[in-house]
């Protein structure tokens, strides 16, 4: 069995993270499984708390299709005018349809 190490963990979950095309959204979740690690969405949230501009950070929302709180630091509202910019729309709840905009890797 191959050993992983958190590095390639990371790196796997970035490189997936930097596929998502703009205008287009994936969750915490489904970048966890598409990286081979299904149930580590959090692992996701780590990873990108920790990028620069380098990587769509903004593209990845939770499982409802909305904006993870983050706190005060600003990125929330941030997150939504990079996703408007792009043409993500939002509903009245504040939610991505992600029946619409939610991207779906093809192997």
């Amino acid at each position: 069995m191959e050993s992983v190490t958190a590095a390639t963990i990371r790196a796997r979950m970035l490189a997936l993270v930097c596929e998502v095309p703009a205008g287009r959204v994936a969750t915490y979740g489904d970048i966890a499984r598409l990286a081979g690690f299904p149930r580590h969405s959090r692992q996701v949230g780590v990873a990108l708390r920790q990028v620069g501009s380098e990587v769509p950070w903004h593209r990845i929302v939770n499982h409802e299709g909305r904006i993870s709180r983050r706190g005060l630091d600003g990125n929330d509202e941030l997150q939504r005018y990079l996703l408007e910019a792009e043409g993500v729309m939002f509903d009245a709840e504040g939610r991505i349809p992600l029946n619409r905009f939610r991207w779906m890797k093809t192997l």
